[in-house]
């Protein structure tokens, strides 16, 4: 079902291409009801406009051939980061422009007609800028969104056959048009296609996005919104169909689905409405008058078309040259029972390596060197698709690894690789095991369970303090039992149902904070700060303690924190969570202990570093420091544990930033590769 990836491309194709070949068709039979000014019979002579068309196609063609070889020359992290920031500009012109379309559709006609007119009376060269106007800005968008739509589906042959289907039904149909062959409801057909084409931009934004995560530009890598690769087959053809049509993947971000979400849900009703709205149009007869640069224009119809067609070519070339050299590059391939055959040579310095797997499955690639370090990798490379892979080889062996789904792991043959120079790119990342993280993840529990026993103490005096109708006294108790909960540091539910029953909010639930499914430690702060007796809270406190001793007996289970792979994780959502719930206030039920419980957090945050730091040293020497210098920061700005003024704010969330930014290389950096 690798075919599913035509489809979008294919409407993106039939859409553009049809705009922008309504607009030479209107062009054309507006020339054929005019005759020549010296009063001859016949139209007027249309290669002018077939003129302006070519330098359209040229620009679109030469923006196309900058874009491909300018990515080709950057890292991979750069790639990210440029072909996320095209995804994103593209779908903001392309809704642009389909809001332009659906309120402009009914007078685009009398429009270009006038300005057919005025270009005819000025001159042939006149009438060959305005077809190159009319059609370049069609054809730069539709240049633009489709090379981010192939680059979203995958370099593979459906994606661009699907676009050149599209473009040639969109070609076929405007000439049918043109000859009056066939009649078609365009107002009908731009509204209905316009929706499939909001979807697209939708799957395309959330795509771009995601590639600006991967590059390091926006936060939130880590915080999956779901994660499905374990349980849908990619291989699928119902699963190839959705992600071929709508872009999504089985697994995406928060910030990924919130995005595509977010787009749809603004989107789609300002088009309706944007549809309801009369649209006002000039009479066809009036027209602006010519300004001086058009009447020039007129008169040199030669040097106008000859710039229009060579000059985006000549640009095109002197970029393309003054890139810098491309790495050396390479293709293998992943078959059924082998891993990159061709693999038998390389050189010493930068490569740019292609590999095409030829089979059904989906899976991972890696290039390791001989003592297990990653040099580069593939995460994810689906069937029958290509992508290429970026690594600096210094002398030494090299071995591919391909691990595809639902099949033993194939590797190379050893490459030798001698006479260069010490690599200067990253160092290779030695893969992690479970057996790695084990040691400090039971380090980690032996500490998480003294934080437990010490939550259990304070609820148990809490409710003591309840009981001599105390109120007073279990705030400042109920403070000590939260700061120790956060200490445990179960970030983003990661201690599924049994820590919800310990430390949920009341969001979500029918009844609010009224509802009884509200319980825990939160639940007692809201009663506690909102006046509720003493007496109506001893039962919360009771439950509260029976949830906790559950919690304590599930503690080293897989489904809690047994787990030794959610080891690295944690150590970066800690704090992301303290952003997210702390210092935006989103969980304050009326105490006010935002940056006290923040504090809280960088206490775990650095116990879990501890633990992980011998592991971190041999991969990233320098993280672990910054991280330290980064947190003692933090604890400096929270020192006066109330957002007393905008600058104390400022300073609190320019320092979270920057250490979650740090932190969110542990995950990448420790990630336990499949076959580990």
């Amino acid at each position: 079902m690798q075919w599913a990836d035509a489809v979008p491309n294919l409407m993106i194709g039939l859409r553009e291409g049809l705009e922008a070949g309504l607009v030479v068709s209107i062009l054309l039979a507006a020339l054929r009801k005019m005759r020549p000014e010296n009063g001859a019979e016949g139209a007027v002579s249309t290669a002018p406009v077939w003129l302006g068309v070519l330098g359209a196609v040229t620009v679109a063609g030469s923006f196309a051939t900058i874009l491909t070889f300018s990515t080709d020359v950057l890292s991979s992290r750069a790639q990210q980061i440029v072909g996320g920031s095209l995804s994103v500009l593209a779908v903001f012109l392309v809704t642009g422009m389909v809001f332009w379309m659906r309120r402009t559709a009914m007078g685009l006609s009398a429009q270009l007609r006038g300005e057919v007119e005025r270009a005819v009376a000025i001159g042939a060269g006149a009438l060959t800028l305005t077809a190159f106007l009319a059609v370049g800005r069609e054809g730069l968008e539709t240049t633009l969104f489709l090379w981010t739509a192939v680059k979203a589906s995958g370099t593979t042959v459906a994606p661009l056959t699907g676009a050149a289907l599209g473009l040639g039904i969109a070609i076929l149909l405007c000439w049918l048009l043109y000859r009056r062959a066939v009649k078609l409801n365009l107002g009908v057909f731009f509204s209905r296609t316009a929706f499939v084409l909001i979807v697209i931009a939708a799957g395309v934004l959330s795509y771009g996005l995601g590639d600006l995560q991967d590059g390091g530009v926006l936060p939130g890598q880590s915080w999956v919104a779901f994660d499905l690769t374990g349980t849908l087959d990619p291989n699928s053809w119902w699963v190839s169909l959705i992600s071929g049509v709508t872009e999504l993947t089985p697994r995406m971000t928060v910030l990924q689905v919130t995005a595509w979400l977010c787009y749809l849900a603004v989107v789609i009703p300002l088009f309706v409405k944007a549809g309801r709205q009369p649209v006002e149009r000039k009479p066809e007869s009036e027209t602006a008058p010519a300004g001086n640069w058009e009447r020039l224009a007129g008169k040199h119809t030669v040097v106008v078309a000859g710039a229009l067609v060579l000059v985006p070519v000549a640009v095109a070339a002197v970029v393309i040259a003054a890139l810098p050299p491309a790495a050396t590059g390479s293709t293998v391939s992943v078959g059924e029972h082998d891993c990159a055959p061709e693999w038998k040579s390389a050189q010493a310095g930068a490569q740019s390596i292609t590999v095409t797997n030829k089979t059904a499955k989906a899976g991972e690639i890696r290039l390791d060197d001989s003592s297990g370090g990653i040099v580069a990798e593939i995460e994810t490379i689906g069937p029958a698709t290509s992508a290429t892979m970026s690594a600096t080889l210094a002398d030494g062996s090299y071995t591919f690894h391909c691990l595809m789904s639902g099949q033993a792991t194939t590797a190379s043959a050893p490459v030798q690789v001698s006479g260069g120079a010490a690599s200067d790119g990253p160092a290779p990342v030695k893969p992690v095991t479970t057996e790695d993280l084990a040691g400090p993840n039971q380090k980690y529990l032996g500490y998480a369970a003294q934080q437990l026993a010490a939550v259990s103490t304070a609820v148990g005096t809490v409710r003591a303090d309840l009981a001599a109708n105390n109120a007073e006294a279990a705030k400042k108790d109920w403070l000590t039992a939260q700061l120790s909960w956060e200490r445990v540091g179960a970030s983003y539910n990661s201690f599924g149902d049994a820590g919800t029953a310990v430390d949920g909010l009341p969001n979500g639930l029918p009844a609010g904070a009224a509802d009884p499914g509200f319980t825990g430690l939160h639940r007692l702060e809201y009663g506690l700060w909102h006046g509720q007796s003493p007496a109506s809270l001893a039962p919360i406190a009771d439950q509260l303690t029976q949830d906790l001793a559950a919690l304590r007996g599930k503690l080293a289970t897989d489904d809690v924190a047994g787990d030794p792979t959610k080891l690295p994780i944690r150590a970066h959502e800690i704090l992301e969570d303290a952003i997210r719930d702390h210092l935006s206030g989103m969980d304050d039920q009326g105490s006010g202990t935002a940056y006290t419980a923040t504090d809280a957090d960088i206490d775990v945050t650095r116990t879990d570093l501890a633990e992980l730091t011998p592991l971190l040293n041999e991969r990233a020497p320098n993280l672990v420091q910054t991280a330290a210098r980064q947190l003692t920061t933090l604890h400096e700005a929270l020192a006066n544990h109330a957002p007393s003024t905008l600058a104390q704010r400022q300073a609190v969330n320019g320092a979270a930033g920057a250490v979650v930014e740090t932190l969110s290389a542990v995950p990448t950096l420790l990630e336990v590769p499949p076959s580990h």
